[in-house]
């Protein structure tokens, strides 16, 4: 397959072509946390209201991450599959692929548009402790985020198809004509218009199905690499056993970036004094929200490590695997030095960005925020190793050695250590040094599992 962006991948320099892909792929990824952290910063700056908001949002954050991470899980096993079928030049598997993706996306949303008719009120109250202004407002929220979640599942799926071809920057497009729309609407639903939480909600949806549209607007008019077929939307286990031989191990990775956010949250609401838990729960909400910027910056990156590396494994070329095993983990360490660096100089300024108008306990808000920022934020460094070799270990086919550095970090290590701190009386300051702990001793591990992969995928190819 001779064209521009199959050559790309298989023919520059690999430093350049980490840049090249993973800036788009960064960006992007980014963009995702943008609906989350914009309806906070509004929601926030209700008035009255704007604390119970802030709780309301806390609270159906681990459904919204969970929605993200079934797609998102899908998108890398779609991404993965498509990559090296390009690479081996398999056009009918290729074919396949796109029109089983597309067809596991209507069956994700089906099951979250079920979810959010059934399973909302229940799983925010779950979370309340009592607190019933945070509880219905949170259960309107997710509501609307669920019944028309298309928009979020379509585009991690057709993303997948641009990010697989190469063609991060059009995915890039898309994501930021969707993150523009939420952050316009939310000032227009939430303030003029007065609709409040619901408000923020709606945003969100308009701006996902947006970027849905562009997304597949773009594929279809541009992703000439791909066929699509109608033929191919009818479901074959094959292709869809492949794409979750990876993608399950994703989505499961991703997933328990929920279970660490339902898990903190009630732990955090464990703390005797009701106001410190309510204060501990809320500013962990914004944090976690702020935090996603390094995250999704690494998960960029590691989803650039998955595409190439893929392709060139594929390919067979063991200089230009090892050379992508490099850059990928260099350049994460880079962009995470970076947003340290920033996220040091700049916690009082983040923190204020939720600043509360009305109401009570604003300024505890922003002070335990600014303390979770520069104590938390010492362990990026180390984050972005643990999900650039993540990236390489999906690459290289495996499944468990991912799903087992993601657990360690956003499970079994977090939280013992987490309601340890929750029993001292500076619970306020110390809880957040269980982020930079667990960080160090996971990526310490990654390193060890990267060794044992190294030798038994990369040493023996000719």
């Amino acid at each position: 397959m001779k064209n521009y962006e199959q050559n790309k991948m298989a023919t520059m320099k690999m430093n350049k072509l980490i840049w090249k892909m993973g800036l788009p792929m960064i960006i992007s990824m980014i963009l995702q946390s943008v609906y989350n952290i914009v309806d906070t910063a509004f929601v926030i700056n209700m008035g009255e209201d704007g604390i119970a908001g802030n709780l309301a949002l806390t609270y159906a954050f681990p459904i919204q991450l969970l929605m993200i991470a079934i797609g998102v899980g899908t998108g890398v096993g779609i991404n993965t599959l498509l990559s090296r079928q390009l690479g081996e030049k398999d056009i009918a598997g290729t074919k396949k692929t796109v029109g089983n993706g597309i067809f596991i996306g209507v069956c994700i949303y089906v099951i979250f548009l079920f979810f959010g008719l059934f399973g909302c009120h229940w799983f925010i109250s779950m979370q309340a402790n009592g607190n019933e202004t945070a509880a219905e407002m949170g259960a309107k929220y997710l509501k609307i985020c669920c019944l028309l979640s298309f928009g979020s599942i379509g585009f991690t799926i057709f993303e997948r198809f641009l990010q697989a071809t190469g063609k991060t920057l059009f995915s890039t497009i898309a994501q930021v004509s969707g993150a523009v729309t939420n952050i316009l609407l939310d000032y227009v639903f939430i303030y003029p218009c007065g609709m409040g939480i619901e408000g923020a909600a709606w945003a969100t949806v308009v701006g996902q199905i947006l970027s849905l549209l562009v997304a597949m607007i773009l594929h279809y008019c541009a992703n000439k690499e791909l066929k699509n077929s109608i033929k191919a939307l009818k479901p074959d286990g094959t292709t869809i056993l492949a794409i979750y031989k990876i993608g399950i191990s994703a989505a499961l990775m991703q997933g328990l970036l929920s279970v660490m956010m339902l898990g903190m949250t009630k732990i955090l609401g464990t703390v005797n004094a009701t106001e410190t838990a309510e204060l501990l729960q809320g500013s962990f909400g914004i944090y976690y929200k702020i935090m996603q910027f390094a995250l999704f910056a690494a998960f960029g990156l590691s989803n650039t490590i998955i595409s190439v590396l893929s392709f060139n494994y594929g390919m067979k070329e063991k200089e230009r695997v090892k050379s992508c095993i490099k850059y990928g983990i260099v350049d994460s360490v880079i962009v995470a030095l970076i947003i340290t660096v920033l996220f040091e100089s700049l916690a009082e300024p983040l923190a204020k960005l939720f600043g509360i108008t009305g109401g009570t306990g604003g300024d505890e808000i922003q002070m335990v925020v600014v303390k979770a920022i520069r104590i938390a934020s010492i362990g990026y460094v180390f984050m972005a190793v643990s999900v650039a070799v993540q990236g390489i270990l999906q690459a290289f086919r495996y499944a468990l050695f991912p799903l087992f550095i993601s657990f360690l970090r956003l499970c079994l290590l977090v939280f013992p250590i987490a309601y340890f701190f929750t029993l001292s009386s500076d619970v306020l300051t110390l809880v957040w040094w269980t982020f930079p702990i667990v960080e160090v001793i996971t990526a310490a591990i990654s390193i060890a599992l990267l060794k044992t992969a190294y030798c038994k995928k990369v040493k023996i190819m000719n």
